[in-house]
């Protein structure tokens, strides 16, 4: 799943530790979602996206390049 999860961690000025211990997962799980190899829970999904402030739609997208 395509994500905008590194740019929205970097603007916060957040590492990847620093984002999974907000949010409860490890440093691991952030990476893997950042290198788009896991898609979180919808658990998950939510908790990243309330952190932001922002939609879940605008941190993730479910469609590859080649479906657009």
């Amino acid at each position: 799943m395509n994500n905008e999860l590194p740019e929205y961690r970097a603007d916060a000025g957040l590492s990847q530790a620093d984002l999974a211990e907000r949010v409860g997962v490890t440093r691991q799980t952030i990476n893997a979602i950042e290198r788009e190899r896991y898609d979180p829970s919808l658990e998950l999904a939510f908790d990243l996206a309330d952190h932001f402030d922002c939609r879940i739609e605008d941190l993730f997208d479910p469609e590859s390049e080649e479906e657009r």
